[in-house]
This record gives structure tokens, C-alpha cells and sequence, in this order.
């Protein structure tokens, strides 16, 4: 399929106004905003009138006149509005033959891009030895939508995790292991024997070492410097230290790992700050030869301000007075080595959108100081906060940070109570089930808001079965897939080519929903919005309740027309699956 149904129209429309003797580019079809008057629109003529000095109104007939000649081939009705307005329906039979044409295309259509790019997305950023929390949620859920958006249009996806992995909390961690048992091997520079193959702490103690050591240390001037001077035998290679160092890594990967999952959240990469530590002096080295990086009172910084910048652009420091690298820093040592490594044609960072300024100083400090070729772009696709009912970021009933995990088990459990009001499903099953449709209720709640916006996290809201919820849009699915399941166990044979003719208004609606599939996903890829997919699905499983409750469709006596019935249906089911893959759910078997 190489046109979407809107493109099509919009082909049709523009053959039209050259007939009728004008130019083709303001012939541009549109759904319609008042579908009680007709399914698409068409505009130009109103726009063209002062180009031409025409009435509009006498444009936009003289083109109806074209198509009304061609009448039946595409449009079933066109009709003329003042003040120049093409209001117009789609035929049934072209509707239908596109819906079949659909159905035998892979992913139902949906043109892959025709110049796939080399992506790396950079999403997660946790810090080691810390859990997740609530503020993690929105790096993971819209990043990874995002990288199955990609991936479906034909790009190639480097997702890496960007941990936090180096600097002073390992100094930190290494100061408070040491003092809770100054006998483990690690501390000292004459053991020369193997180092244990366990970790000498499990991941619900190192959660717990490292608050306690911060804590000391702002006490502490004495613990304070130990940490510091922990961190810099780390970063010089201490063998023990080292050691040590992984253990921390792997307890806390794997814990991270456990967490992810259950948002069903991956990376292809699980790289932190320390990956880039050897590329960081000979970086600085040459910002400094190539004289890009200048020192200003004790601290090594790169300008980054323009003539034309509205606000303040502060220089982007590279090193601090003490010669300590920073975030900047590391960030800038790692877009050197994506180059190095992927050659990517963009990367793009899901990271709070506070950090906007902190994104344009590295930007512009990578492109001045050539660490990347000028048309590889950076995008930084910053998002809001999850907050409370009182509208604050999430907190604790007792005002703390919300744990990530603490907020799955809460979803979990609401949802594992709305379940269970089913007595068919077992326990075993209820739980499996409750699990599917709380991560949709979690993420669908998430996504369906504008990236840049901050939402409301409504617990009540999100696990509902009615209205704009995941809930809703699973429950649409299984409802859907019950159907086709009775179908098969009654020996009916589903085939595509059987799509019918729609005679009704809900089955019309349902499927010129279903032709807009292509174009939305398309929208969504171009603008990397998650949320215009969660607005397609939600249309769409309204579009097919409508259907389903003014349609007998298994009870329906003749055969052809039931045939027809399940064709739509079984489309309809691959196409919310496929959102809602997109999304990052799945449905259940039932609920």
C-alpha cells in the first residue's frame, strides 16, 4: 500500500481542482469536524479565492462538478457549503476494497520510512545502588514507546539505559562498606588473592548504605574527604576498589533489570557514565589544543552562548576548579563515543524537560568542538512530571519519594481486586491477567498526555474500565477477540477478502476508522507522540463498542453477511494489538 486512505482522497481532490482549471496545492482533504454533515473536508477553495480573485463559493463548485462526474469511484456524496467549503463521503465500495487491500499488507499498511535512520535513544537513566522511583516512570514508558514507534517505521534503534555509575556516591558506598566491615579483602592494597564472587551486600542493603552515607557525610568532614579520595583511587583503577566497584554494578543491573521488566521496558545497551571515562582526558585535551576550552576562575569552560539567544546561555563547564569532570562532561564524552561506535543520524534523549538547559549547553558544546558531523541531530525530547491529586510531584503518604516498584504493587493490587469480581478466572490466572492490565493502565494513563506536559496520576481514573483508560481499551480487545474465538470454535472460516459493504452508520465509522490507521501512525512517527496512537486507539475502540452493540454479528442467519462481520473484526483486533504493542501492552486472554 503506498498512499494512506486521506492521501488518496486528497489525490482524487487535487486531479479535481486541475480539471476545474486550478492549482493543485491547496487541495488538501482532511477529516471533517462536523461528521454530522459529512467525513471529509476540503478548504481550498477558500484559500485559492485570493490567489485568483474568484468567489470561493463558485471555485468550490466547479470542482464538485468535476467529481460529481466521477461519482461512485471515490466519493459517494459531494456537496458544496458556504463559504466555499467540499464537504464529501467516502464510497463504500473503495472504503471496503482499501480495507481488503489493508489486510493483506504487512503491519496493515503502514509505509516504512524511506530513508531509515541510525537511532541511539537515550532513556532510563537510573542511578546504581539507588531504586527506581516514580520520577524514572516517564523516562522509561515514553522512551520505550518511543523506540517501538521508530522500529515499526523502519529505523534502527540503539536504546541505552545511561546509568549513573561513577563519581562521588561510589566514593560514597565504598567509605560506608568499608566502615560497616574494614576486614573485607577489598581494602587492601597488599591482597594480591582472588576477590569473593558474591557481593557482600544484597540489593536491599545497598539501597540503604548509600542514603546513609550522604547523610554522613554533609556531617562529616572527615568522612567526606574519605569518600573523595575513594572515588579518585576508584577512577584510577584501585584493584580492590574495582572489585568492589562490580559487585555494586551487578546487584544493582539486575535489580534494575527485575523492575524494568515488569514495565516491560528493555535496552539493547546498559552502559553508564564509567563506559566513557578513558575517552574524557583526551577529549578535554584536544577542546583545549583546538582552543574551544579555556580556564575561568580555576574551572575549565566551553562558551556556548549566540547573538541570538532570548535567554541567558551560561558557558558549559567541562571541568571544576578542582579538575573534576561533571555531568556536562561525561555527556559530552558520550556523544563522542556514540559516534565512534554507531555513527548514529540522530540521537534523541527522554529526559526531564528541567534539564533543557543543561541539553542545549551540551549540544552546542558537542557541535563547537566537532565531536560529532553537523548533520547528525541531537534532540532532547523532555517530558513533565507525574504528579499528585494536590498537583505536586508524587510523594509517599508520609511525603517521601515515591519507589517505583511500590507504585507497580499498588496498580497491581487495585487491579487484581477488579479482576478477581470475575469468579471464571482463577487465581493464578487473575494475577497474570491483573498484571497485563495494570502496566496498561500505568503506561496508556502516561501516554495518552502531551510528552511535555505534567498529568495527574489518578489511581481510580487509570484502572477504570470505562472512558479513556487502558483498562477500556484491553477489555475492547478481549471483548473483540471472544467473538472471533466463538467463530473458529463454530468452524467459521475468517477470511479478509470478505470485508463487506458498510450498510449501517457504526460499521461505516468503524471502518473509515480503521483506514486511518496509516496516517496516524504516521503522525505519530513524525512527531514522535505516543499520545496521538493512544487517541487513534481510544477512537477506535469507541468506533467498534458502537458497532458491536447495534450489530448481532455470531447470531446474524445470513452466512455471507456474518462472514463479513468477523472479516472486520478480526481487522479491528490486529490493529488495536498492533497500538497497543506500540504503547508497550498487551491483552489478556480474557477479564
Amino acid at each position: 500500500m503506498k498512499q494512506t486512505f486521506i492521501g488518496i482522497l486528497t489525490e482524487k481532490m487535487q486531479n479535481a481542482f486541475e480539471k476545474a482549471g486550478y492549482d493543485a496545492d491547496m487541495a488538501r482533504v482532511q477529516a471533517s469536524n462536523r461528521p454530522d454533515l459529512c467525513e471529509f473536508q476540503c478548504n481550498g477553495a477558500m484559500a485559492l479565492a485570493k490567489r485568483v480573485g474568484k468567489n470561493p463559493l463558485e471555485i468550490a463548485q466547479s470542482v464538485a462538478d468535476v467529481l460529481q462526474k466521477e461519482a461512485g469511484e471515490v466519493f459517494s456524496e459531494v456537496s458544496v457549503a458556504p463559504p466555499g467549503f467540499l464537504n464529501l463521503k467516502a464510497s463504500p465500495a473503495f472504503l471496503s476494497s482499501y480495507l481488503r487491500t489493508m489486510c493483506g499488507e504487512e503491519d496493515f499498511g503502514a509505509e516504512k520510512t524511506k530513508t531509515p535512520k541510525t537511532i541511539v535513544l537515550d532513556f532510563g537513566g537510573p542511578n546504581v545502588a539507588k531504586p527506581l522511583h516514580v520520577g524514572h516512570l516517564r523516562s522509561a514508558v515514553i522512551g520505550e514507546s518511543i523506540k517501538r514507534i521508530l522500529r515499526f517505521h523502519g529505523d534502527r534503534v540503539v536504546g541505552d539505559i545511561h546509568m549513573g555509575d561513577w563519581g562521588l556516591q561510589m566514593g560514597l558506598i565504598l567509605t560506608e562498606v568499608e566502615m560497616r566491615d574494614p576486614s573485607l579483602p577489598y581494602f587492601s592494597k597488599d591482597y594480591t588473592g582472588e576477590y569473593p564472587k558474591e557481593a557482600p551486600f544484597t540489593i536491599a542493603e545497598l539501597e540503604e548504605i548509600y542514603p546513609a552515607a550522604s547523610a554522613k557525610s554533609k556531617e562529616d568532614e572527615a568522612y567526606h574527604q574519605k569518600a573523595l579520595d575513594y572515588t579518585q583511587r576508584l577512577q584510577a583503577g584501585e584493584r580492590g576498589l574495582r572489585a568492589l566497584w562490580e559487585h555494586i554494578i551487578r546487584v544493582s543491573v539486575s535489580d534494575l533489570q527485575k523492575n524494568y521488566d515488569r514495565l516491560s521496558v528493555s535496552f539493547d545497551l546498559w552502559n553508564g557514565e564509567s563506559t566513557v571515562q578513558p575517552l574524557i582526558a583526551p577529549m578535554v585535551e584536544k577542546m583545549k589544543q583546538d582552543g574551544f576550552a579555556y580556564e575561568s576562575e580555576g574551572a575549565l569552560i566551553v562558551d556556548v552562548a549566540k547573538e541570538d539567544d532570548k535567554k541567558e546561555v551560561p558557558p558549559c563547564m567541562i571541568l571544576k576548579s578542582d579538575g573534576a569532570a561533571l555531568y556536562t562532561t561525561t555527556d559530552l564524552a558520550t556523544i563522542q563515543d556514540r559516534e565512534e561506535h554507531f555513527h548514529p543520524d540522530a540521537i534523541y534523549y527522554v529526559v526531564d524537560k528541567r534539564q533543557e538547559l543543561h541539553f542545549v549547553q551540551v549540544f552546542r558544546c558537542a557541535r563547537k568542538c566537532g565531536l560529532l558531523p553537523e548533520e547528525t541531530e541531537l534532540k532532547h525530547i523532555g517530558f513533565g512530571t507525574v504528579n499528585g491529586k494536590d498537583g505536586k510531584p508524587l510523594k509517599t503518604r508520609d511525603g517521601g519519594v515515591m519507589r517505583l516498584e511500590w507504585l507497580i504493587d499498588d496498580i497491581d493490587k487495585a487491579m487484581l481486586e477488579k479482576i478477581k469480581t470475575n469468579p471464571e478466572i482463577p487465581q493464578e490466572e487473575a494475577e497474570e491477567t491483573a498484571k497485563k492490565v495494570a502496566l496498561a493502565a500505568l503506561k496508556y494513563g502516561d501516554l495518552s498526555n502531551l510528552i511535555a506536559g505534567n498529568y495527574i496520576f489518578d489511581m481510580d481514573k487509570f484502572i477504570s474500565f470505562e472512558g479513556d483508560t487502558g483498562p477500556y481499551i484491553l477489555y475492547t480487545i478481549v471483548r473483540a477477540g471472544s467473538i472471533l474465538k466463538k467463530a473458529k470454535e463454530e468452524g467459521i472460516t475468517l477470511k479478509e477478502d470478505l470485508l463487506p459493504l458498510p450498510e449501517t452508520e457504526p460499521e461505516k465509522k468503524l471502518m473509515l476508522t480503521l483506514a486511518s490507521f496509516a496516517k496516524k501512525m504516521e503522525e505519530a512517527y513524525e512527531e514522535l507522540a505516543p499520545s496521538v496512537i493512544c487517541a487513534y486507539l481510544y477512537e477506535l475502540a469507541n468506533d467498534f463498542n458502537s458497532f458491536y452493540h447495534t450489530t448481532k454479528i455470531l447470531s446474524e442467519k445470513n452466512e455471507e453477511k456474518k462472514k463479513g462481520y468477523l472479516a472486520l473484526l478480526k481487522l479491528a483486533v490486529g490493529v488495536m494489538e498492533t497500538c497497543a504493542d506500540l504503547l508497550g501492552f498487551e491483552a489478556p486472554e480474557r477479564m
